[in-house]
């Protein structure tokens, strides 16, 4: 069944329970009330309705007072009958006074604006919590939760919410994550009237691993999330982080799942000093295409170097850093290169190659580009193509390279030119003839 908006959907002794000796209203799932619920302007409107025509119920106070059709009260000790029926109140906050006119209880309504599957289930936190609360039920939100209680009734002392702020979740697998808070919607305290939160969900492409996965396998397991100032050098200045996640060598994607995986979890994922439970932890990294943003504070060490001008990373003060773009590429090697274990290969500036000033190229790490073949079809190469000034080179600019590879029993010598351009998808071939005469009897 629908919410129920109209209050000719509900009738005395059944969908609705007046007692006036225990002075409780109790609401009860019928043919007509499901866990849609009800709004608390019907609920209301009903109540008038029945101590109008009702001779039984003239006689005592009529229990609520409408401040607004989305604000109500309680008053002279009426309040609904348990937990059950404040749930199914919809689009409705209120206080429950007692007979004393002192307030007793009071109920905040949260209703989220935006899409929230039918299987999945929002939760919320108050400040300097440690577990987070789920909402009673699942798909989007609409439903009162508790704000201050006396502790008459408890015998407890009670607790006092009002001036915490209160944040809203919705994680899923394999879902875009959604959050609000009651600070990011204008409130600088907890009220009791409905109030809206933008709260949804949507697919999320760059999550292709399940969580078993994730769990049980690297580039994952040894990922880690630490809090904590440092600080890091992107592009010769050090810059200040407070919080950094240990890539392990994975793609900005796998970085990014694993993410997305710890902030759905109920225990600690700092593995630093400090506590931070993931479900109730604020993003830290999300994509804009094919870029990975961190989030304010938030920097990646060991991600791979093929990702490195695909991630931002934004600083303690807010500013977006990215490091001087790095190109990259591949160096091929045919089966006669491959089968040679004496086989070795060289890059060298294209400008100076042949001469007593040939220079070999360094990668972006200042290492020269050069290695064993060591039975490789290919191997990476990055290069600072923004920063490298090697033979005087202007920076940020294309430069012809030169790679040679020579082996020894099955390869002879191949020469290959290319030019490193400002990108991370270039290759050069060496295609090395097979060697015939090559011998060596000691």
């Amino acid at each position: 069944m629908p919410l129920i908006t109209d209050p000719d959907f509900l009738g005395q002794a059944e969908e609705v329970v007046i007692n006036v000796t225990e002075k409780t209203i109790e609401l009860f799932n019928t043919t007509k009330l499901s866990t849609a619920g009800v709004t608390g302007q019907a609920l209301y409107s009903f109540l008038k309705e029945e101590w109008k025509t009702d001779a039984n119920l003239i006689p005592y106070p009529f229990p609520m007072i409408s401040i607004t059709t989305e604000q109500f009260e309680f008053i002279e000790g009426w309040k609904p009958k348990d937990n059950d029926t404040r749930n199914l109140l919809r689009f409705a906050g209120w206080r429950e006074i007692d007979g004393f006119n002192n307030l007793d209880k009071q109920f905040m309504n949260i209703t989220s604006l935006g899409n929230i599957g039918a299987s999945n289930t929002a939760y919320h936190a108050f400040t300097g919590d440690t577990q987070a609360t789920d909402f009673s039920f699942a798909g989007p939100v609409n439903q009162a939760i508790q704000v201050y209680d006396s502790g008459v009734e408890a015998g407890d002392g009670g607790f006092d919410n009002r001036a915490l702020v209160l944040t809203t979740f919705i994680r899923n697998q394999g879902q875009l994550y959604g959050s609000a808070n009651t600070t990011s919607i204008g409130l600088t305290g907890l009220n009791y009237i409905a109030n809206r939160f933008p709260l949804g969900q949507a697919p999320d492409t760059k999550i292709t691993a399940n969580d078993t996965t994730i769990a049980t396998n690297e580039p994952y397991q040894s990922m880690t999330i630490t809090y904590g100032a440092i600080t890091r050098t992107i592009g010769g200045t050090a810059r200040s982080f407070d919080i950094l996640i240990n890539g392990n060598n994975g793609t900005a994607e796998e970085i990014y799942e694993f993410v997305q995986w710890s902030l759905r979890l109920e225990t600690d994922i700092d593995t630093g000093i400090g506590t931070q439970i993931g479900k109730l932890t604020a993003e830290l990294l999300a994509f804009s295409g094919n870029t990975l943003k961190t989030k304010t504070g938030v920097y990646i060490d060991n991600f791979q170097a093929a990702d490195t001008n695909r991630i931002i990373f934004t600083d303690t003060g807010g500013t977006e850093r990215t490091f001087p773009f790095v190109a990259a590429g591949t160096i091929s090697f045919n089966q006669n290169l491959v089968d040679d274990t004496d086989a070795t290969y060289h890059m060298f500036f294209t400008d100076t190659f042949g001469t007593a000033n040939s220079t070999i190229v360094e990668d972006n790490s200042g290492q020269p580009i050069t290695g064993n073949v060591g039975g490789a079809s290919s191997v990476a190469f990055d290069f600072d193509y923004d920063g490298n000034t090697q033979q005087s080179r202007t920076d940020a600019t294309d430069v012809g390279v030169t790679v040679v590879a020579i082996g020894l029993g099955s390869a002879q010598y191949v020469v290959a030119t290319g030019t490193l351009q400002r990108t991370v998808e270039q290759n050069i071939s060496l295609v090395a003839p097979l060697e015939r005469n090559y011998s060596n009897e000691t």
